[in-house]
């Protein structure tokens, strides 16, 4: 090791063993710190009987491993990858930023603070051999060492962001989704009221308030002006008390006629936490969307700013969807009846939905939150890499329409589209096994199980009586109703099950 400015790096054989022992340590201790925090609030959620939110922590650790997996891959095979040679020609098309800019940057190191620097100069001379191993087949490296690691970075902030953004999301929409609750209670409370549910009732369907509100404004004679209604529907007041009364009826009447008491707000909150352990994932369809935007993100296409507006869109149709929803449930009883005897109760059914499918509505919002965070993570990772003055991060009047967008999709994804999610998709027409207690569902399951594993063994012993043979029946009958309990209506006997479960 020889003194001066112009020194080499030294390797570990000439670095200090205590400089090695507390930088490993203090790596490890961080390491160690996190996956404990994960570990206890795993048990904690599980002592809590939070299984949704357990679940979906695993999906975060999940992330956690890929992420990892991808470091190393980096790490592993960065000298091959940047010895990678191709012909200069081939690296001067859909670029980024034009090549003049590059030459102009020349001098931003001096710029930067020492540590930066240092990091630099390390970089460009591990990446001097790669450019005199390509030079020596007349060539260029197709992917510099230093673009290597900060498209490395660029991942990790990239997961992290959105992680971050679907729990903030799911915490703010759920804080919305239990203010309902008091609704709940005031319709147990009245349902306790005896003496006026023995009463016969007969009710005018155009006095109603949800049919006053949904079907006699906007939209009762014109198509178009109802979703138009539908559309500024969901930036005020996107679901009142009368709308949660009369879908939640129609659910309870669906699906558990037996148990008018049903607790529809604890179960519609058991299947938001089901469905936020798919939302907080990172799918492969996801990860195919972040390289074609890499790919399209060409100088003077401005990408980065179009790209914004594809959530931006979306957002606002599954939101103007989910109200039409209502507002069609509300025509359905409307245009029928003039009075009814009891209560106006809607009908669910999955017509009413894109495809007759309502998870294509869950597909849309994993998809939106995550563009959103893909948005908001690559101007902070350009910000932080490369400066604002950078020609990666364009124009000032290409950067506030993003991040004021950003804002907004956040925003209103968490206090409208997603507790409207919450309740109009129980409007298909199958329920979700969300409607059993944990309790209930490992109960049922094994139940079912069981009786699938006699029938096997009866059946591979051949000949058994002809009561066995009917409890079997029975058994595998029930199994697959239970198997399809997420796609397909169950049978009756099941349907006073989750009146013992809720």
């Amino acid at each position: 090791m020889s003194g001066g400015g112009g020194e080499e790096e030294t390797s570990l054989e000439f670095t200090p063993t205590w400089v090695v022992a507390a930088v490993c340590t203090v790596i490890v201790a961080i390491s160690l710190a996190a996956e404990r925090t994960l570990h206890y609030t795993g048990k904690y959620l599980k002592k809590k009987n939070q299984k949704p939110l357990y679940e979906a922590l695993q999906k975060v650790k999940e992330e956690l491993m890929v992420l990892g997996f991808i470091s190393l891959m980096l790490a592993v095979f960065q000298g091959r990858i940047v010895k990678l040679c191709v012909p200069a020609d081939t690296m001067k098309h859909l670029l980024p930023c034009p090549l003049s800019a590059e030459s102009s940057s020349g001098g931003e190191g001096s710029h930067a603070s020492p540590e930066a620097s240092g990091h630099h100069r390390r970089l460009l001379a591990e990446g001097a051999s790669a450019v005199e191993y390509c030079r020596a087949k007349n060539k260029v490296p197709m992917l510099s060492l230093e673009a290597l690691h900060h498209l490395h970075i660029f991942i990790f902030v990239l997961a992290i962001v959105h992680v971050v953004f679907s729990v903030l999301t799911i915490v703010f929409g759920g804080a919305k989704i239990r203010q309902w609750k008091h609704w709940e209670d005031a319709i147990t409370k009245d349902n306790h009221d005896t003496q006026s549910a023995l009463k016969p009732k007969v009710t005018h369907v155009q006095q109603h308030d949800f049919i006053k509100k949904r079907f006699l404004g906007l939209g009762r004679h014109s198509a178009l002006l109802g979703w138009v209604h539908s559309f500024c529907k969901q930036f005020y007041g996107s679901v009142t008390k009368s709308d949660y009364e009369a879908l939640r009826l129609g659910f309870i009447m669906t699906h558990c006629r037996g148990n008018p008491k049903f607790n529809f707000h604890k179960y519609m909150i058991r299947a938001l936490e089901d469905d936020f352990k798919k939302v907080v994932g990172i799918s492969w369809y996801l990860w195919v969307f972040v390289v074609v935007f890499l790919l399209l993100n060409v100088n003077d296409w401005h990408t980065y700013f179009w790209i914004a507006f594809i959530p931006f869109i979306l957002l606002l149709a599954v939101g103007t969807k989910l109200e039409h929803v209502i507002s069609q449930l509300a025509h359905e009883v409307a245009e029928k009846h003039i009075a009814i005897e009891g209560e106006l109760v809607v009908k669910p059914s999955d017509d009413h939905f894109w495809f007759h499918r309502p998870n294509i509505v869950l597909f849309l919002i994993h998809f939106i939150l995550f563009q959103n965070a893909f948005e908001i993570a690559f101007f902070f990772w350009i910000l932080v890499q490369y400066g604002f003055d950078s020609c990666i991060m364009g124009e000032v009047q290409y950067i506030v329409p993003r991040l004021v967008i950003g804002v907004f999709i956040q925003v209103l994804c968490s206090y409208s589209t997603l507790p409207l999610y919450a309740l109009v998709t129980q409007m298909g027409t199958h329920f979700k096994k969300s409607i059993f207690d944990e309790h209930v569902q490992a109960g049922l399951v094994g139940w079912v199980q069981n009786a699938k594993k006699r029938k096997g063994m009866k059946a591979a012993l051949g000949g058994s009586t002809q009561t066995g043979g009917g409890a079997s029946t029975d058994g595998s009958s029930l199994g697959i109703q239970m198997a399809g309990l997420g796609h397909k209506e169950a049978a009756s006997p099941l349907e006073a099950q989750p009146a013992k479960g809720s």
